[in-house]
């Protein structure tokens, strides 16, 4: 496994970006991480709290989709907006073009903050790579499984068909790519005690533990 390749041995306000396929592990490598104390980044919180009741970000986006994708409360519907967007990629890059500017603002502003604070900050992002976040982070670390678990474990989680779970794991940069631009990769093929004993290896060979 690969060691701190841009700040070897830094101590004070290393951030690690944690990214990885849909489904592959990432929101479980990330809770690892946290539960040994240190804080979180989370990039589809920050996405959520983006396009709360009132914000001008919903305002924008519905302004784009249509009042369709609100529910009767006025809050956002995600399962609406994801059967427009996902199967389009026009669309899901002008929803991504809608929302960028929002959820960069907050990412970096956290990110500063915590790295003055903490010796090790973690970023989640599920398109990390295709966002361009990279270029904000120490290092990035990519959570892997082979592609015919990953697509069974997507449509288990979220009772999806074939066609919708391929369509979702083909809007993001395939993970072959993901692995090949990593520092470090964590394989999530097996049970979560062997990804937890991965990252806290790399925790304490970079004696963050």
């Amino acid at each position: 496994m690969s060691e701190l390749s841009k700040a070897e041995n830094r101590k004070v306000g290393f951030v690690l970006g944690l990214t990885g396929g849909i489904a592959t592990g990432k929101s479980t490598a990330a809770k690892v991480f946290q539960s040994h104390g240190f804080p979180l980044i989370d990039g589809d919180v920050i996405a959520r709290e983006t396009v709360e009741l009132g914000t001008l970000a919903l305002r924008k986006v519905v302004s784009v989709f249509g009042q369709e994708i609100l529910q009767s409360d006025g809050q956002l519907d995600r399962g609406k907006l994801g059967m427009i967007v996902f199967p389009s990629k026009e669309k899901r890059q002008k929803l991504d073009q809608l929302l960028d500017p929002f959820i960069r603002k907050a990412i970096k502003d956290q990110i500063a903050y915590l790295s003055s604070h903490h010796p090790l900050v973690i970023v989640d992002i599920p398109l990390l790579y295709e966002g361009h976040y990279d270029h904000y982070m120490d290092a990035v670390a990519v959570v892997y499984t082979t592609p015919d678990i990953q697509l069974r474990r997507l449509m288990k989680r979220n009772q999806l068909t074939l066609e919708q779970a391929q369509q979702r794991i083909s809007s993001q940069l395939p993970i072959e790519e993901k692995k090949q631009r990593a520092d470090i990769l964590f394989d999530n093929n097996g049970t979560k005690e062997e990804l937890m004993e991965q990252i806290e290896n790399w925790l304490s060979a970079n004696r963050f533990l």
